[in-house]
Order: structure tokens, then sequence, then C-alpha cells
């Protein structure tokens, strides 16, 4: 897939990543990128971005990327485990996150996805998806 046939395929109902506000940049055999806001949507109370959003944001790019690599019309990837390392607060701004596959196969697949703040480079979050390739069922064909 493209990036542009990944936003086209993304686009098709309202999702959690649009009330985030998270936007796809990149996406190349080696990693998919995409950024936050930070802002009132991705806040917790103390004005901090929210460990959840940012869970959230490695989330989105693991199962896009996961998603990527599979023929759509016949298998779909679904998270299975996600982790996550806070490592540093931020306020305002943009995050960055790019995640890049550990290991690609056949029935799992392995993400790790590294969330920096924009503007100062620090990064945020460390987090690692393991997803599940799951088969689509089969067609069935229609009555005459």
């Amino acid at each position: 897939m493209t990036l542009d046939e990944v936003k086209a395929w993304t686009a098709t109902r309202p999702t959690l990543a649009d009330a985030l506000g998270i936007e796809l940049t990149a996406l190349t055999d080696d990693y998919i990128e995409g950024r936050m806001p930070v802002d009132g949507r991705t806040h917790q109370p103390m004005g901090l971005l929210h460990g959840g959003a940012s869970v959230a944001l490695a989330e989105t790019l693991g199962s896009v990327g996961a998603a990527s690599r599979v023929d759509p019309t016949k298998q779909a990837c679904v998270g299975l485990e996600i982790n996550a390392n806070h490592l540093k607060g931020v306020r305002d701004g943009w995050v960055h996150g790019r995640a890049t596959p550990v290991h690609v196969g056949r029935s799992t697949q392995v993400w790790e996805i590294r969330i920096t703040h924009e503007e100062t480079g620090a990064l945020v979050c460390i987090s690692r998806i393991t997803m599940a390739v799951v088969d689509l069922p089969a067609a069935s064909p229609r009555p005459a």
C-alpha cells in the first residue's frame, strides 16, 4: 500500500485517530510515520500529554504499518498486545511517531514505535505492539 492508499482506506469511517488529530505522514518499506497535536484533545488534567493518547498514536501507526504488509482482500491485522514506557512529559506542540517492524511473520507481526516531541526532538515514549495476522473469511457465493 502507498501512503495515499492507506489514507483513503482509513478515511472510510470516523476513528479515534481522527478525534485525536493524528495525521499519517510517511510510509516506506522500512517504517510508517505520523504526528499528533498536544492540545486539549490529548491532554490529561495536569496539562501534559495523556499516556493513553501516546498509546493511541503508537497503536495507530503499528496497526496501519502491519496492515500495509498484507493483502487486505485476504487478511487483516488485529492487536494482541501493546506496551509503552512514557519517558518525558510534553505540554504543547506536536509529537511525531515512527513505527518500524521488528518481526513480520505469517501469523504475527511485532512493531516498535518511538514517539518524540517535534519541537525539541526529546524522546517521549517507546512502545511495542504485537499484531495477529488473521485470514478473512472467503466470500460466500450469492444465491441466484
